[in-house]
């Protein structure tokens, strides 16, 4: 394969639990080509692994050119070494994957959590670019997040930093899909909201009715759910939507004072289909986070959408490789 005149590219994969998305990328971060595929975790990881071989393999045959680094984003928790240790939704645990994906492909492979990723690729090639102090907070059917302070994306002692979702809302709160209660993802996760939705549904059918309409039945009430009949101008699905963004707002106020950043970028499924939510959370914050934190911050919406999980994990891949942090 050509080495592409000089240009140096690397791969992106986002691996989540249903599927999978991968792209070859240029040094200025444009996708050169890509391709996705369902993920098929009921097959194993044996599947999987071989899987992700085959993308990398055939990103780089269709474009004709040589990747220099692929960088894998994780629907899961994983450590320095690149050993996802779980993923709820993925057939991997304490899996070595960067060491198997390294020793198969003959490149440098770094696999991180998706999300930290994602923060990656808002850092260098989206609406963070240029900023050194940012938090990055996703909202999709969970909630995660990223930090970069003074330059540096933040890891933490076992490269855990940026749950941001389970930082604690409400004390012996709803219950969390983590061992905790009253985390900030039980209140403005995707699943959480389903979970409100379908209560205030049963709660009170007649303001219900709606939502129910959508769905089909109460049990199959989403967050996408809400969403549609929050655009249709349904009473109930707009008091679901304020509460959920007056739950995000209260615990941006305290992560904005917590890490006093520049620029607070929010993204994510939960974002892009409701981004309404963003003026209420900017209100909130702006009203109650102290004032010195206030006075250089920007609330933004992400800027490259269901792409940043490719492209932060290729990014994140050539930078580490070189050795730059």
């Amino acid at each position: 394969m050509s080495e592409g005149g000089g240009e140096e590219y690397s791969i992106g994969i986002d691996l989540g639990g249903t599927k999978v998305e991968a792209a070859l990328l240029d040094g200025e971060g444009k996708l050169v080509s890509d391709l996705r595929y369902q993920t098929q975790a009921d097959k194993g990881a044996e599947n999987i692994v071989s899987e992700l071989l085959n993308a990398v393999e055939t990103l780089q045959t269709e474009a004709g050119v040589s990747a220099s680094a692929v960088g894998v984003g994780v629907a899961g928790q994983v450590n320095l070494t690149g050993e996802v240790l779980s993923a709820p939704n993925l057939p991997f645990k304490n899996t070595r994957l960067q060491e198997r994906l390294a020793s198969k492909t003959g490149l440098p492979v770094i696999v991180t959590n998706d999300v930290r990723a994602a923060t990656f690729g808002e850092w260098w090639f989206g609406a963070g670019k240029g900023v050194d102090d940012l938090v990055v907070m996703f909202v999709g059917t969970g909630v995660g997040g990223g930090v970069v302070s003074g330059g540096r994306l933040l890891v933490g002692c076992n490269n855990m930093a940026g749950e941001l979702g389970h930082i604690t809302l409400v004390a012996n709160g709803r219950k969390c899909r983590c061992p905790n209660y009253g985390c900030i993802e039980a209140y403005a996760g995707g699943w959480a909201i389903a979970e409100r939705a379908q209560e205030a549904v049963r709660d009170s059918p007649r303001e219900g009715r709606a939502l129910k309409s959508i769905a089909g039945t109460v049990d199959e009430i989403t967050a996408a759910t809400v969403s549609q009949a929050y655009k249709e101008g349904n009473l109930l699905a707009n008091k679901i939507v304020d509460k959920t963004a007056r739950y995000l707002a209260a615990g941006v106020v305290g992560i904005v004072n917590t890490f006093n950043p520049c620029m607070l970028i929010l993204g994510g499924g939960v974002i892009e289909g409701l981004n309404h939510m963003i003026p209420i959370v900017e209100d909130t914050v702006k009203k109650q986070a102290l004032r010195p934190s206030l006075e250089d911050l920007q609330i933004v919406k992400a800027g490259l959408g269901g792409k940043a999980g490719v492209v932060g994990a290729a990014a994140f891949a050539k930078e580490k490789s070189r050795g730059v942090e």
